[in-house]
């Protein structure tokens, strides 16, 4: 069905993991070491990597913005598991890139479940990044088919889900988009978040975009609504 990396320095997690994927029918490649697990991830190519938070040096949040800067890796679903189930580590494994966030113990039904979800979002988006238009506004131009993004002439790294959100902005400039409708188009109905993550990765992308974030020339806010891209941005 799928080739599907997994990566976490305990044994007895890593086989079990194994065993369930591999009973759904998954090709399986294991590793205890986040180094490893980078190096196998552009060797292999997998469809999906599962992902410990708390591997030792690097930990699980390194190895995913790793993960996530190297163009041959950067579009890889990754769903990180983790013993500590708190917010601020959540949130951190969304900031860093990850499509999916499981606190542990899980149950093999649970993970399958994530997993296909997973698998099926990847799916679904590929034939909207397979065309060759640009997007451009004011200083930014963003290439869909070769995942990039300029900023003043200048290549900006995004994440998978930061380029997501601002190419449906910058699809439908003027259009206002509620966060749970920005929820639905980037993370989809089955990915277990709420609303405040919209807000957290409007406010990275603006780090990246605005020549001023705290005065968004580019996306704003409509207040109690959602966010919306600006039609009036000079070249």
């Amino acid at each position: 069905m799928a080739k599907i990396l997994v990566v976490d320095d305990e044994t007895n997690i890593l086989e079990l993991i194994k065993f369930n994927l591999e009973k759904d029918g998954h090709q399986v490649i294991t590793t205890t070491s986040g180094e490893e697990g980078l190096r196998l991830a552009k060797i292999e190519q997998p469809d999906l990597i599962i992902l410990d938070v708390m591997l030792p040096e690097p930990d699980g949040l390194e190895v995913c913005r790793r993960l996530r800067s190297d163009q041959a890796t950067s579009m890889v679903p990754v769903l990180m598991v983790s013993a500590r189930g708190d917010t601020l580590d959540r949130v951190m494994g969304l900031e860093m890139g990850a499509d999916d966030y499981i606190p542990k113990p899980f149950s093999p039904r649970e993970l399958s479940a994530r997993v296909k979800a997973a698998l099926r979002r990847t799916k679904h988006k590929k034939p909207a990044l397979m065309t060759s238009r640009e997007l451009k506004s004011g200083g930014i131009v963003l290439d869909i088919e070769k995942f990039q993004v300029q900023v003043a002439g200048e290549f900006v790294s995004f994440t998978p889900k930061e380029f997501k959100l601002l190419k449906i902005l910058m699809s439908h400039p003027g259009k206002v988009f509620t966060r749970e409708q920005l929820l639905d188009r980037v993370w989809g109905f089955d990915f277990n978040v709420d609303t405040r993550t919209v807000d957290v990765h409007v406010r990275y992308v603006r780090q990246k975009i605005e020549p001023d974030p705290a005065n968004p020339t580019y996306i704003k806010t409509v207040r109690g609504v959602g966010y919306k891209f600006s039609e009036n941005v000079s070249s």
